[in-house]
C-alpha cells in the first residue's frame, strides 16, 4: 500500500483535497442508475470507491516510541484507480532498463482519426487490436525497406484512449530505436539523429492498414454496428471517407540518453484518464478541474464520471505491447544480437539480477516486497514515524471494521 502522495525527499505530502474516489461516492450510485455499465465498467468504479478503505481489510501502524496509531487500509489495485499505478510504474521501468539498447531512440504517436469513435465504442478491444497492429506493422515495414533505413526496428506502444478533457481520442505512443538489426543479423544500420521515417508516408501506410483490417473485420461480421446495422454500402462510405481525411502521425525525438527514454515513456504506461491531482473542486454537483495551459474545465458530475468510465479497457487487454527487436519473442535472439553489435554488455534480466534504480542509481530488484521497493526507490521508510522520526513503526490488526471512509490524511513529518 502506498499511500498519500510521497515527496522524494521523503517527507509525506497531505493527499489531494479532492480525490476521484470522493467523487464516485458521493455520485456513483445515481450514476449508476441512470447508466448502463459493462461489467467492467461496475467493477472499476467499485474498485475506486473502495480503495483504501475498510472494507477492503488492512492494519494500524503504531509507533513504539511515541504511541502514534494509524490505519493503513488496503488498495484495489484495480488499473483504472488513480492511487494504485505507481509501484507498478516503478516495477515496469525497472524491468525495462535491463532490455534497453544503448542508442538513440524516437517518440512516435499513430491516432485514429474522430470518425471512428463511434465504431470504438462498440468494439474498443477489436478496434484497438487494430491500431496496436496498424501502427506496428507501418513502423516495421519502412523499417525494413530499404529506401528508408533497411533493418529490424525495436518498437515499445502504449495505448492511451483520452484528451486532457476526458474525451474519447485513442492513439498509441510508440518508443522506437533509432536504428535496427538487418537482415541478415549481422550489423547494427543506424538512422539520422534526427529523422526516423517520414510522417506522410507513415499516415498514409498507416491508415492504409486499418482501412483494411477494417473492412476485413465487417466483411466477418466482427464489428458491432449498433442495433441498426449498417448495409455494406454504408460501411463503404464511412472508409471512403476515412481514405480522404488526414491521419495524424507526430514523431519526435526525446531528449537524454537510452535510459531517459524508459524514464519517459514510463510516465505514460499507468497513467490512467485523470489523475487525483488534477481535480480541483466537487461543488454542487460540479467537478472541476485541470486539463492544459493552466485551463480548467467544469462539468455535471454525472458527465465527467460519463467521460472517465469510456477510458475503461476490456478486461485482461493488454495496453503495453512490443514489437520487431523488443517483441518477447526476440529477448534472446535478436535482441541480444543487437546489443552485441552496438558493444553494450548483456543485460540481466530482472528475475535473474538487479537493473540500475530510476531515483537512486543503486541497484533494485523488481521482485522486492512493496515497503522494500519504495525505500529503494524514493528512500521513503515506511517504518519510521512521520511524528517523531522514530525507526520504530510495527503493524498491527485493526480492533473492528470501520464505516466505509476515506483514510484520514497524512501527517507531514
Amino acid at each position: 500500500m502506498l499511500r498519500g502522495c510521497d515527496a522524494p525527499d521523503g517527507a509525506r505530502r497531505p493527499r489531494p483535497a479532492l480525490e476521484l474516489a470522493d467523487i464516485v461516492r458521493e455520485h456513483g450510485e445515481a450514476f449508476r442508475r441512470a447508466h448502463a455499465l459493462t461489467p467492467d465498467q461496475h467493477a472499476a468504479l467499485r474498485a475506486i470507491e473502495r480503495c483504501r478503505t475498510a472494507v477492503l481489510g488492512g492494519h494500524l501502524d503504531v509507533c513504539l516510541a511515541c504511541g502514534r496509531a494509524e490505519p493503513s487500509y488496503n488498495s484495489c489495485r484495480n488499473r483504472h484507480c488513480p492511487k494504485c499505478q505507481s509501484l507498478a510504474q516503478a516495477r515496469w521501468i525497472v524491468g525495462r532498463l535491463a532490455r534497453i539498447l544503448p542508442t538513440h531512440y524516437f517518440h512516435v504517436v499513430f491516432t485514429l482519426p474522430e470518425q471512428l469513435r463511434p465504431l470504438v465504442r462498440r468494439n474498443s478491444r477489436t478496434v484497438f487490436d487494430m491500431l496496436f497492429a496498424a501502427a506496428s506493422e507501418t513502423l516495421l515495414e519502412l523499417g525494413r525497406d530499404p529506401e528508408w533505413l533497411g533493418a529490424e526496428l525495436g518498437v515499445t506502444a502504449v495505448l492511451h484512449t483520452w484528451t486532457r478533457e476526458l474525451t474519447l481520442h485513442p492513439h498509441v505512443h510508440c518508443i522506437v530505436t533509432g536504428g535496427g538489426l538487418t537482415a541478415d543479423g549481422t550489423a547494427w544500420k543506424s538512422s539520422k539523429r534526427d529523422f526516423l521515417l517520414p510522417v506522410h508516408v507513415m499516415g498514409a501506410l498507416f491508415r492504409g492498414k486499418m482501412c483494411a483490417k477494417l473492412r476485413d473485420a465487417h466483411d466477418r461480421g466482427r464489428l458491432d454496428l449498433g442495433p441498426e446495422p449498417v448495409d455494406p454500402e454504408g460501411m463503404s462510405i464511412l472508409l471512403h471517407r476515412l481514405q480522404r481525411c488526414s491521419w495524424v502521425v507526430y514523431a519526435k525525438r526525446p531528449f537524454g540518453g537510452a535510459e531517459h527514454v524508459i524514464r519517459y515513456l514510463g510516465r505514460y504506461t499507468h497513467r490512467i484518464g485523470i489523475s487525483n491531482q488534477r481535480l480541483l473542486s466537487l461543488q454542487d454537483g460540479q467537478v472541476t478541474f485541470r486539463t492544459k495551459d493552466g485551463k480548467a474545465m467544469t462539468l455535471a458530475a454525472q458527465d465527467f464520471l460519463a467521460r472517465f468510465i469510456q477510458h475503461v479497457l476490456p478486461p485482461g487487454f493488454v495496453k503495453i505491447r512490443h514489437y520487431g527487436l523488443m517483441a518477447p519473442s526476440n529477448a534472446t535472439t535478436k535482441l541480444a544480437v543487437a546489443r552485441a553489435l552496438l558493444n553494450s554488455p548483456p543485460a540481466n534480466p530482472p528475475a535473474e539480477g538487479p537493473a540500475p534504480a530510476p531515483s537512486t542509481g543503486g541497484p533494485v530488484d523488481p521482485a522486492l516486497p512493496w515497503q522494500q521497493l519504495l525505500q529503494q526507490l524514493t528512500g521513503i521508510d515506511v517504518r519510521r514515524c512521520p511524528a517523531c522520526g522514530e525507526l520504530a513503526v510495527v503493524r498491527r490488526p485493526l480492533d473492528a471494521p470501520k464505516p466505509l471512509a476515506r483514510a484520514p490524511p497524512e501527517v507531514a513529518a
